[in-house]
């Protein structure tokens, strides 16, 4: 296990304390929650790509470390910039050989 950031450590000794008290959402709150987790999670139609070898390999290495199939990743991506929720950070893969930061940004 990681060691604990000062922030996480203090969530932990809380909740071994008992100082969190479990609730209930209420049943508006309840079916809100489930109407948007069906629509996020309804895939209904099916859509064919094709990508390098690179950047499927990066992608799959991507998943890997976010521990979630690389479809589900391809999705959330797209679903997020559809949504406007996408944003840029630096790339924290390593890169492939040969290559420099330079040429992995986008134009």
């Amino acid at each position: 296990m990681k060691k604990l950031d000062a922030f996480e450590q203090e969530i932990l000794n809380a909740y071994e304390k008992g100082e969190f008290k479990s609730s209930s959402p209420s049943k508006a709150e309840l079916a809100k929650f489930k109407a948007a987790a069906t629509a996020t999670f309804l895939k209904d139609k099916r859509v064919n790509i094709r990508l390098s070898t690179p950047d499927l390999m990066d992608i799959q290495a991507r998943a890997l470390e976010e521990g979630m199939p690389y479809q589900t990743l391809i999705a959330s991506v797209l679903h997020k910039f559809v949504s406007g929720r996408f944003i840029e950070s630096p790339l924290n893969l390593t890169l492939r050989s040969g290559e420099t930061r330079q040429k992995r940004r986008a134009p």
